[in-house]
């Protein structure tokens, strides 16, 4: 990557306010609509839940996770500094707080996320146009649990994309936003085809006559547990409605356009969630979904079985281009984490730097590709993050109750939309989510929150290195 920094004065060249509402719209939805929207149908129809549960479980997460924007559109009047949830978080509880969430997403669940995202993008190409297996004679060697030269192909083509958008996003926020306005705005329109196809033309009129029978048997506790269990399911398809004031200091008017922004995003996926699924459940009956299995995709299923063949190509390049859209957009957001860290001394101090042409944090992108490739290699991704999400879930309770600190003390004086009802809700509703992840997943959950205290090392480190190099400074 070109550089080209001020030897003088590098910390001189800022982050530029370039992007509009509409594109922070479409952020938000870029960020969200992701590939479970495609896939979580599946686990729902085999669960015993009738058709209107199924949709009342989207309904409800959407709700759960607009109680969540609320939230966030209401710490966004805090400051328009960049990096979001971890400048909330320094600003309501120091800088120990907002450094292990900072390292957290940085070591494992935002590098995690790319990772994995750039693997699943590589797994549906592969699926469409086979890929080469350079490496397939050393698949079986491993250190661990890691096995660095399994699905050699996949993983070269992921860290390829991972690369490619990273140089994309260095080359200015504006490529960034400008790819996803158009990749966002394709998969709106692919899954609104789908939707259109799926109620009016799929011919299923009888579906609610073929349920699977389990679902007369429910009730009581057995019906509220299936019930939470699958709304958590959606509730993770609507992961990343939080992430748009990471890049605060590149909006335009960020006090008055995040929380339009989060607010509308949020809005647009929720319809478009329940929709689908509706369409699903119009297409094919739920014995039909169940059967499907959880190596398929329900979409492709359900297209094949109004379009045919094309349908099945159709909804393969449209759950490519979500991926693709989605790993560009987490790309940019993450970086922006790091950028914010490294200027607060808490990072290493070259992430702090901006590009003086291009306006964009060249090393906070450069780690985060670099560590993001390292997973991709090690294939230990989908381990790490699904340790480490109980602790997201932490960090989740921290930012709403920030709010409520926050408006108590007088700081956050603008009127907020369902509040306090919003962020008490979402911290209730979160935290059953943790008490059942800590019941059903022990180990895993204190492995998780060990690998997040793990930062508690480097916090001392960064806090060292940096007071050094300013004393050196001055």
């Amino acid at each position: 990557m070109q550089t080209n920094y001020e030897p003088a004065d590098p910390n001189t060249v800022s982050l530029k306010r370039v992007v509009g509402l509409c594109s922070a719209i479409l952020l938000v939805a870029g960020n969200i609509i992701g590939t479970g929207v495609f896939k979580k149908i599946v686990p729902m129809a085999s669960s015993g839940l009738s058709e209107k549960y199924i949709l009342a479980a989207w309904l409800f997460a959407g709700i759960i996770t607009m109680l969540g924007a609320f939230s966030i559109a209401g710490l966004s009047r805090l400051t328009t500094e960049a990096g979001g949830q971890f400048e909330y978080l320094r600003l309501c509880y120091g800088n120990f707080v907002s450094f292990l969430f900072g390292w957290a997403y940085f070591t494992i669940l935002g590098s995690g996320a790319i990772a994995a995202v750039g693997f699943v993008f590589s797994q549906s190409f592969n699926s469409i146009l086979p890929l080469p297996n350079p490496f397939h004679s050393l698949k079986d060697i491993s250190i661990g649990f890691i096995h660095p030269f399994a699905d050699s192909g996949i993983k070269i083509l992921a860290i390829i994309v991972i690369t490619i958008l990273t140089w994309l996003n260095y080359l200015g926020i504006k490529k960034g936003t400008r790819l996803n306005n158009i990749v966002t705005t394709a998969k709106v329109l692919g899954i609104f085809l789908l939707i259109v196809l799926g109620i009016f033309f799929s011919g299923s009129s009888n579906v609610a006559t073929e349920s699977p029978g389990p679902v007369k048997t429910l009730e009581g506790i057995s019906l509220f547990s299936i019930f939470f269990a699958m709304m958590l399911n959606a509730f993770w398809a609507y992961d990343g409605f939080s992430n748009l004031p990471a890049v605060s200091a590149e909006l335009k008017n960020p006090k008055r356009n995040i929380p339009i922004a989060i607010i509308t995003g949020v809005s647009l996926v929720l319809l478009l969630y329940v929709l689908i699924n509706y369409a699903f459940m119009r297409t094919l009956s739920l014995h039909q979904l169940a059967a499907v299995g959880e190596n398929k995709v329900a979409a492709i299923v359900v297209a094949e079985n109004i379009l045919g063949r094309e349908g099945n190509i159709i909804i393969s390049i449209l759950i490519l281009l979500s991926t693709f859209g989605f790993l560009n957009v987490v790309i940019l957001v993450y970086s922006r984490y790091y950028y914010r860290m490294a200027q607060e001394n808490l990072f290493f101090k070259k992430a702090s730097l901006v590009h003086p042409v291009y306006r964009t944090p060249t090393y906070a992108l450069l780690y985060s590709m670099i560590w993001s490739c390292v997973l991709v290699i090690s294939g230990s991704f989908d381990v790490l993050t699904d340790m480490a999400v109980f602790g997201s879930f932490v960090f989740h309770i921290l930012i709403a109750a920030a709010l409520i600190i926050k408006k108590r003390k007088g700081i956050i004086k603008e009127k907020i939309p369902a509040y306090p009802a919003a962020p008490i809700l979402f911290i209730v509703f979160i935290s059953v989510v943790l008490v059942s992840t800590f019941i059903h997943n022990p180990v895993r959950t204190v492995t998780g929150i060990a690998l997040i205290l793990s930062g508690i090392p480097f916090y001392y480190f960064f806090k060292k290195e940096n007071s050094k190099n300013t004393i050196r400074q001055k």
